[in-house]
């Protein structure tokens, strides 16, 4: 994408509206297909797909299969609990279901599970037959008990007995002990024994103790070998010390998925954290959605867990053992160098190093010279933002910081500097996202944290969650002016997820940006009603607008002749406006590349439809997480990144802001991420013209195509070198 030098970066900021008054959204006028989307469920399993794939890709690190095994199987987990868990509650209430494919959303439903039981079967097959005797082969044994010698089971009882035994509570089930609650994720052990006097048979419930490592570390037998045994099989081998005097009949391995989506009416509720944490209690005793079984569980003991658990023939899932595989995180943190990715050390942007050797870095002077663009991880998340933050804390001329915090680590420095800078007198807003999915009750206690030390804390606006990432500094400079200096990101302040995940930010001191951001803050925290931004595009009012409109002005481009072209990097492409505005681009003629990392239900290379567009996804030690927007515009091109994904959540139901880059280099930066991530050269997945995902790993002559994410490590790297 070519790009022209401007003047000011105040000078195109525009009215991002107003400039496109005269194109016209898109709206389907019939000539588009009814089957024009991909379901965005079945799509969602194609992604957790392609990360099952690299799991048993024996070029991954061995302990790195591992990792995707275990990141496989905790997707999963939250697909059911969240995504599958709606789709149920919807039919059940006879609410509208967007199936994206025509049929009835029971049969979207069931074939949901076929899809997600097949996936499953692969996945267990995945570690069963490659990732397991690689293992072996590595010296690192997952044993079970049936493999463990004489010497082993006698040292292992003696585990048992001493670190395990006291913990477990087995549960009877009969007409003085009912059927026991059977919490969501857990572990549990369906136990039929039989009472030798009487001949009675009875049930009873175990739980596997999930504060006891999931695989327990063999005593060393001097082979060099590391050995670990499932909890679950080493207590299946000792029930006879927890019933004793009774005869085991059958034992089986089961798991429950509940519904752990939380609703609340914001509406009704006089106060909010008092609101979810009542819903997140109830969270708890959400029904069933599926039941995991090893295969060879009895028709007696599964008849039962049916019944107890009111749950359907269709929603039990028979696997191999063992069953949750999300377990083997543990495994894959073991420390061996060569069987885990080479170490790559993030570095600080160029244009945030200090000017002199041997002094500290002052945020404030790089970027009031020019906006900072970083990349993360390849760019150092501690040395850029959480490093702004704390200078910002620390500075006796800031005299306000505002900030949105959607997921952090409750021990994060940027908690940390938030809270410096109230107890050393500055103005701090925090706008803290309580209903961030699985977050709500960390976020509730570290923003109490921030309110006891005088932080002034808000939840947003009711009806929306703010999902932006947002940091404000308000400074006083030399003659009294006050000053903006402005983060806005494209991911969590998170320091921890920021080493594993793909995300940009811009630093700007650009006074528009500022302002716009204050507007935002304002509208957010208090009562104000903001119509336009300048640099900005913000959901839920315009930013769909502001993006369809941008691809018209392509559309309206390629049919005059002139220049054309769209490039968008997503998590999620969903919307069907969206979509329908890229089919008749595509129809147009503009050049459509699509960079998507889950979902995506668009279709490509569709003749009449989506010819001109194409899609990839690249997946990897890094997860891909920053959403980029770019649109040739004749040669003056419009560029954005931003926290927006193109989904209903994002454009209708959340606070979201894309910002516009205004510098040539920047936008030449995401051009070029552009063609890495497009090169025929790169290792990638293709959406392809039936519509199922190709992996591209290898050349035609069998030569490994490129890993984008390490050679951009290397690339940012050498960039760091030339600059000393």
């Amino acid at each position: 994408m070519d790009s022209e030098p401007y003047v000011d970066g105040a000078a195109v900021s525009n009215d991002l509206l107003d400039d496109f008054d005269d194109i016209v959204s898109f709206d389907d006028d019939g000539t588009l297909p009814g089957d024009r989307y991909l379901d965005r469920e079945i799509s969602w399993l194609a992604f957790n797909q392609r990360v099952l794939e690299l799991a048993e890709d024996p070029a991954t690190p061995l302990l790195e299969r591992v990792n995707f095994l275990a990141i496989f199987a905790s997707n999963l987990d939250e697909f059911f609990m969240v995504r599958v868990a709606g789709l149920k509650r919807r039919i059940a209430t006879g609410l509208a279901v967007p199936t994206n494919v025509g049929t009835a959303p029971s049969d979207v439903l069931a074939a949901i599970n076929t899809r997600a039981y097949e996936l499953q079967l692969r996945h267990a097959r995945a570690f069963a037959d490659h990732v397991k005797p690689d293992l072996d082969a590595a010296g690192i044994h997952v044993e079970m008990w049936s493999d463990l010698n004489e010497a082993d089971r006698v040292m292992m009882h003696d585990v048992f007995s001493t670190q395990i035994f006291p913990v477990l509570m087995p549960l009877a089930v009969d007409p003085a002990h009912p059927f026991p609650y059977i919490s969501g994720l857990s572990l549990n052990l369906a136990v039929r024994v039989r009472n030798p006097k009487t001949n009675k048979e009875e049930f009873a419930r175990l739980k596997v103790p999930q504060v006891i490592p999931r695989f327990v570390q063999l005593p060393d037998d001097d082979s060099g070998r590391l050995r670990f045994i499932p909890l679950e099989d080493l207590i299946a081998n000792h029930l006879q010390d927890l019933f004793p005097g009774m005869e085991v009949v059958e034992h089986h391995v089961f798991r429950v998925t509940r519904n752990e989506d939380v609703e609340i009416d914001e509406d009704e509720s006089e106060n909010l954290i008092q609101a979810l944490e009542k819903e997140l209690l109830r969270r708890r005793f959400g029904p069933p959605i599926r039941l995991e079984i090893t295969e060879d569980m009895d028709a007696v003991t599964l008849e039962l867990l049916v019944r107890e658990l009111d749950i359907t023939d269709q929603e039990v899932y028979r696997l191999p053992a063992p069953l949750d595989l999300a377990g083997l995180f543990e495994i894959a943190k073991i420390s061996n160098p060569e069987l885990h990715y080479a170490k790559h050390l993030p570095t600080t942007a160029v244009q945030l190093l200090p000017t002199e050797p041997n002094m500290k870095p002052d945020f404030f002077a790089s970027i009031s010279r020019r906006d900072v663009l970083v990349h993360h991880p390849y760019e150092s998340f501690a040395t850029s933002v959480q490093a702004f933050l704390e200078q910002a804390a620390a500075d006796p001329n800031v005299l306000a910081i505002k900030q949105t915090l959607y997921r952090t680590s409750g021990d994060s420095p940027i908690i940390e500097a938030l809270i410096d800078a109230a107890e050393a007198g500055k103005q701090v807003l925090a706008l803290v996202e309580i209903k961030a999915r699985f977050d709500e009750q960390n976020n509730i206690t570290w923003a109490r944290k921030l309110e006891k030390a005088g932080v002034h804390v808000v939840y947003g606006l009711v009806g929306l969650k703010t999902h932006c990432k947002l940091a404000l500094v308000i400074r006083q400079e030399k003659g009294g002016r006050l000053r903006h200096y402005t983060h806005i990101g494209t991911g969590n302040y998170n320091p921890k997820t920021s080493r594993i995940y793909e995300d940009m930010g811009l630093f700007t001191a650009d006074d528009q940006v500022g302002k716009d951001v204050t507007r935002l803050f304002n509208e957010l925290s208090g009562y104000a009603i903001e119509k336009k931004f300048k640099r900005l595009l913000v959901a839920p009012l315009h930013l769909r607008k502001g993006l369809v409109k941008r691809i018209a002005v392509e559309a309206e481009n390629a049919r005059a002749g002139k220049p054309s072209g769209i490039r968008i990097k997503i998590n999620s492409m969903v919307d069907e406006e969206v979509i329908d505005a890229l089919y008749h681009a595509s129809n147009a003629g503009v050049p459509i590349d699509i960079w998507v990392r889950g979902i995506c239900s668009l279709k490509a290379g569709v003749p009449g439809l989506s010819e001109n567009i194409r899609v990839r996804s690249i997946l990897g030690r890094y997860l891909e997480h920053s959403r980029l927007f770019a649109f040739h515009n004749d040669g003056d091109p419009q560029v954005f990144i931003g926290s927006a994904d193109m989904m209903h959540r994002n454009l209708d139901r959340r606070v979201e802001v894309l910002v516009r880059l205004v510098q040539p280099d920047h936008l030449d930066e995401v051009s070029h991420l552009f063609d890495l991530a497009m090169s025929p050269e790169t290792a990638s997945w293709h959406l392809t013209e039936d519509q199922s995902w190709e992996r591209v790993s290898r050349s035609d002559s069998g030569e490994p195509l490129n890993d984008m994410q390490d050679g951009l490590m290397r690339e940012i790297s050498r960039r760091r070198r030339s600059a000393r």
